[in-house]
């Protein structure tokens, strides 16, 4: 596959991001924090809180970043900041206007999952960026779009049915295409992105409408796990 920029022009543009955005990394990484707790310590208010964040997050990615900085070397950028944003849109509808989304952390398999996607975007990812020699400032740093989308799906996995299939769209559709990045741009912390499709396709696939969801699932609803 022909990319329509070189690898030195793809971590160039994460050198303009990182330097002239700082310190809003810390921001995010905030808030990435705060969302993590209102998931493992939920509230009333959580599901709109943590759509909220996200949202936030998706709109960023979509407008600071693929639209100011990666269009200036990929004329697709453009599309994928519109996608981001309809992402963004998606999980504000759903989560905040609708306040159809829960999240709460339980025991079991998908919890493992959420908590290990999350560990791995928020700690084992720039670890790793730095283990392989990767200046800071050309390293993918929470609130790009790689590390942002295994956080997302880490705590996507956390949501309590019934859930919609519509929030998981824009994520599985970024891993199928981020992941290129660990073979062809030579990031292969980016191949935790595949275990994001495959994670999402599987949530998808369980996902139920409120109106279609039955009796049987009120013991989860109330906190037993799946």
């Amino acid at each position: 596959m022909q990319l329509p920029f070189t690898a030195e022009q793809f971590l160039g543009a994460f050198r303009a991001y990182n330097t002239t955005l700082w310190p809003v990394q810390v921001f995010l990484l905030a808030l990435a924090v705060l969302a993590v707790v209102l998931v493992m310590r939920p509230r009333s208010w959580s599901g709109v809180g943590v759509s909220a964040i996200l949202t936030f997050l998706w709109g960023w990615m979509g407008l600071a970043y693929h639209l100011v900085f990666f269009t200036s070397i990929s004329p697709p950028a453009y599309a994928f900041a519109a996608v981001f944003v309809a992402g963004a849109l998606i999980l504000f509808w759903q989560g905040v206007v609708r306040r159809g989304l829960e999240f709460r952390w339980q025991a079991g398999t998908r919890g493992v999952t959420g908590l290990l996607l999350v560990v791995y975007a928020l700690v084992v990812y720039p670890a790793w960026s730095q283990f392989a020699g990767q200046p800071y400032l050309e390293t993918p740093t929470f609130g790009l779009p790689c590390p942002t989308t295994i956080f997302t799906m880490g705590l996507l996995a956390c949501l309590v049915k019934p859930y919609p299939r519509s929030v998981f769209v824009v994520p599985v559709l970024w891993s199928l295409v981020g992941v290129q990045a660990a073979f062809l741009l030579a990031v292969p912390q980016d191949l935790g992105l595949a275990v994001v499709a495959v994670v999402g396709l599987v949530l998808m696939s369980r996902a139920s409408s409120p109106a279609a969801s039955s009796p049987a699932s009120a013991p989860e609803q109330a906190g037993a796990p799946p």
